[in-house]
């Protein structure tokens, strides 16, 4: 009986059943589907991304040198791009499928971060939705939409290949790690930078970024870090961040130590540098302290102090509490505001 049932059910096509009598979708069901997600996503993003060209100053005038794509995030003009693609930008057009181009103003960017946040004049944006990439999981369906290669309105579909990359950033003599970057095998090519990440439901999770190989791209993600950086941007034309002025990198703490500690942990942040003048060697750091945690808040890699420098503890003092020669010392450091 069981053989009759897989022929009957090879004879009707269609439906496949499992051994407890349920059905899964056929291959053609499954690229139905799949193509239903994708455009969908297209056609609500395509309206939404505007095709960017920029302009930078040059000896004799203006002219247009580079462009990229740009995710309309209000309805009154404000738009969210890479900053790479407006950097030293004396302004631009952006160009939308209903066939309007405006004139672009760079209201702020952030290297560190790799994004920015430009405007046109006009009241009637169709805005996109900012999603939350901290709800990504590998393997989910993205859709990737930009202007590549001055093909306007293309898209592309992939898979989150990974999370938690990161992705280094310098500024003059200041670096950052941009970090949870995520990691698409959806086709991004020079021209895409700026553009939406999107998940299944159409919500913006990422700003694409860079290409890291072939098959490979990266997007700088939307989450609460992001927001707060766009935030900044919109309003001020800046984010700020802190600065201690040192190098480091994980260490487990000594056993002994380790016991106690409290509350407990298992690693610190091993200072390897320390940078002459800073708030850092005012307070009287040196390389070899093993930082435990500043203001209260523990600490165990680079990363962990990176988030810790927002703009709330410039200028305010906060404690350091370091291990040193088997003993913990605590510290006080006014951190100042990072220079690019």
């Amino acid at each position: 009986m069981t053989s009759l049932r897989y022929v009957d059910a090879i004879l009707r096509g269609g439906q496949e059943h499992d051994g407890n009598g349920s059905t899964t979708p056929t291959d053609r069901e499954a690229l139905d589907a799949y193509s239903d997600v994708v455009t969908s996503v297209a056609e609500h993003l395509l309206p939404r991304v505007a095709s960017l060209r920029v302009l930078r100053r040059v000896p004799g005038g203006r002219r247009a040198e580079g462009g990229g794509s740009a995710v309309a995030i209000t309805p009154d003009g404000f738009l969210l791009t890479s900053a790479h693609v407006v950097q030293g930008a004396a302004g631009g057009t952006a160009s939308f499928t209903d066939g309007r181009e405006l004139d672009v103003e760079i209201v702020g960017t952030d290297p560190l971060s790799d994004l920015a946040v430009i405007r046109v004049r006009v009241s009637d944006l169709q805005e996109v939705e900012l999603g939350d990439a901290d709800a990504l999981r590998v393997g989910q369906l993205v859709v990737a939409v930009g202007n590549p290669l001055g093909f306007s309105g293309s898209v592309t579909a992939g898979v989150v290949s990974a999370l938690g990359r990161a992705l280094p950033a310098r500024v003059g003599s200041a670096s950052r790690i941009v970090e949870n970057v995520i990691q698409t095998d959806a086709a991004l090519n020079p021209g895409n930078s700026g553009g939406a990440l999107a998940d299944g439901r159409g919500h913006v999770v990422g700003v694409n970024t860079a290409v890291a190989g072939i098959g490979l791209g990266l997007a700088v993600p939307i989450d609460a870090t992001t927001r707060r950086i766009i935030a900044a941007l919109m309003s001020d034309g800046r984010f700020r961040r802190a600065y201690l002025g040192i190098a480091g990198g994980p260490r487990p703490l000594p056993p002994k130590v380790a016991r106690t500690i409290d509350p407990p942990r298992e690693a610190g942040v091993e200072v390897v540098e320390v940078v002459a003048g800073s708030p850092a060697d005012r307070a009287g750091l040196r390389p070899e302290d093993l930082i435990l945690d500043v203001d209260g808040v523990p600490v165990a890699s680079a990363r962990d102090l990176q988030k810790l420098m927002a703009h709330e503890l410039i200028g305010r003092p906060v404690e350091i509490r370091v291990i040193r020669e088997g003993g913990v010392i605590s510290f006080s450091a006014t951190p100042i505001e990072l220079q690019g």
